[in-house]
């Protein structure tokens, strides 16, 4: 009587090599390690059902179906509801489980694929073929695991970032349809009491668009409105108006020193009042700020790998000052050509607040340009490349009381607005004359303000390039009326069709040395003809 065998028995091995490869032929071998190899990389469980230890294979199989169902549901939500998943992503509570559920996984895929070595049982194999699947299984390891643990480790990078830079507030709603942030740029040195802001713009962002709008206030302006409701309302009821020395960028120090009683129980009081200020001048509300120390600025932008962008003039990097009465710098200590510029954090910082031989209207006109240029060009893959770097600088914010738990909507938010035409306004030129901060003129703003707000306004690429010369109260429209005179709607996207003045009118080469030269003949209005226009400015 033939007796047949069954698997369980050692004559089975003649006819299971993946579960018993020991009467295998070499090839066989080397073919079932490599396939058992693949089956834990792409199906985690499925090498331990069919060769190894099944009650094992079926819990890691079992997880792996619950892992791909998760991310299909989260591949469905992030189609139709991006704001919910960036919410829980954002969210501290949310993403310190995301990140324990990414690093069990990551450490479980690592055990499997050790027990898939065991598996394989190495000693079986020929002796070349065992160190080329061992660097097989290290690679598929480190493919597998490691990306997963790299992932917890971004989250994690990502959440003590947003715990360092935001609050835990409570969170805000639109007003008119629109989130209003004011955006600081603070001069914050040892010889400081407070904060000083040296620019001040608010960035106003559709709610449901993600149309947006930077609306750029000198920091020189006077006579500053307080919102309804702020405390400082009550001591300077008929605005800031103590004088020459009482503007906009004053009211940190202001009240940083003197009225911080008035502001009981909040963080920052002298951001807070200036956040009223700026709400109270423009005639709209911002419900948040930012506020950004130079250093951190500057580090930001060397994360992100520089910037690019498109300068119509020669901007100086300032030496210290000769003569405070006339503003009068040393020698520069170098200087950013026009034309198509790859600027690192230093040059981008320069480029953003150097106001030697121009005014502020043609600075506050390249901060805008460089704020642009920032959201342009950060990419998911400048993100993803860059990310713990652009993190750790992101801790450089000072201060903020955006709140943590709304950072989902906003993100999303920001995604919308990337490819979409920003508007400009700036409360001076070329939107207003150059004195019109002294005395200016707020029912005016206001309206310019709502007129930029409105959304039947957006501008096109098409429309005429607003450029600014950069000299005393010159502005100039390369196409179109006076400046002033434009709907502050219909006023246009940076653009790059301006021809970057890089010759004297007789065509002699602008260089360094020839503003070097005319400095120290002390020719302060030859140089400030030459670069008139290094206002201009358009990301690239």
């Amino acid at each position: 009587m033939t007796m047949h065998k069954t698997p369980s028995q050692p004559g089975s091995a003649l006819t299971d090599p993946v579960r018993y490869p020991s009467g295998a032929s070499a090839p066989v071998r080397t073919k079932r390690a490599f396939v058992l190899v693949l089956l834990t990389l792409l199906v985690p469980g499925s090498a331990q059902i069919v060769a190894g230890d099944r009650k094992l294979g079926r819990i890691a199989l079992r997880i792996t179906i619950t892992v791909w169902a998760l991310a299909v549901l989260t591949l469905f939500i992030a189609l139709v509801n991006r704001t919910m998943l960036l919410s829980v992503v954002t969210h501290p509570v949310g993403s310190l489980f995301i990140i324990v559920i990414l690093v069990a996984l990551a450490l479980g895929w690592a055990f499997l694929f050790l027990n898939t070595l065991r598996i394989i049982r190495p000693a079986l194999l020929a002796p070349g073929m065992r160190p080329i699947i061992a660097v097989v299984l290290a690679v598929t390891t480190v493919l597998a695991s490691g990306s997963l643990g790299y992932l917890a480790y971004v989250l994690n990078v990502s959440r003590n970032a947003i715990g360092s830079i935001f609050n835990a507030g409570p969170a805000i709603d639109p007003v008119d349809g629109r989130y209003n942030f004011l955006m600081m740029g603070g001069d914050a040195g040892d010889d400081r009491t407070g904060r000083r802001p040296d620019s001040l713009s608010v960035i106003s962002v559709d709610a449901k668009t993600g149309e947006s709008a930077i609306i750029s206030v000198p920091r020189n302006l006077q006579n500053a409105q307080f919102s309804e409701g702020s405390p400082m309302r009550g001591i300077y009821p008929d605005g800031y108006n103590c004088g020459d020395e009482c503007l906009i960028n004053a009211v940190n120090t202001e009240v940083t020193n003197n009225h911080q009683d008035l502001y009981p129980g909040v963080a920052d009081p002298g951001a807070q009042a200036t956040l009223e200020a700026v709400s109270g001048t423009l005639g709209i509300t911002v419900q948040a700020y930012v506020l950004v120390d130079m250093d951190g600025f500057a580090k930001l932008i060397d994360a992100m790998g520089g910037i690019r962008i498109k300068a119509g003039g020669w901007v100086p990097i300032s030496g210290p000052v000769t003569d405070e009465a006339n503003g009068i710098h040393g020698m520069p200590d170098g200087w950013i050509p026009a034309g198509d510029q790859h600027l690192n954090g230093f040059q981008a910082l320069w480029y953003g607040r150097s106001r030697e031989f121009v005014d502020d209207y043609a600075r506050i006109a390249r901060q805008q340009c460089v704020q642009q240029a920032m959201l342009k060009q950060l990419d998911p893959a400048t993100l993803l490349t860059k990310f713990e770097d652009i993190a750790n600088a992101g801790t450089k914010v000072v201060d903020s009381n955006i709140s943590s738990n709304q950072l989902g909507s906003f993100v999303d938010l920001a995604l919308k607005s990337k490819n979409q035409p920003v508007k400009r306004l700036t409360i001076g030129p070329p939107d207003f004359d150059a004195s019109f901060s002294t005395v200016p003129d707020f029912d005016l703003i206001h309206s310019k303000v709502q007129e930029v707000l409105a959304s039947s306004n957006t501008p096109k690429a098409s429309d005429a390039v607003v450029s600014y010369n950069g000299a005393g109260a010159g502005a100039v429209m390369a196409a179109g009326p006076v400046a002033g005179s434009v709907p502050a709607g219909q006023l246009p996207s940076p653009s790059a069709d301006f021809t970057p003045v890089t010759t004297t009118p007789d065509g002699t080469p602008i260089t360094i040395e020839l503003l070097n030269g005319l400095k120290a003949q002390g020719d302060e209005q030859g140089i400030r003809d030459l670069v008139a226009t290094n206002g201009q400015c358009a990301p690239l």
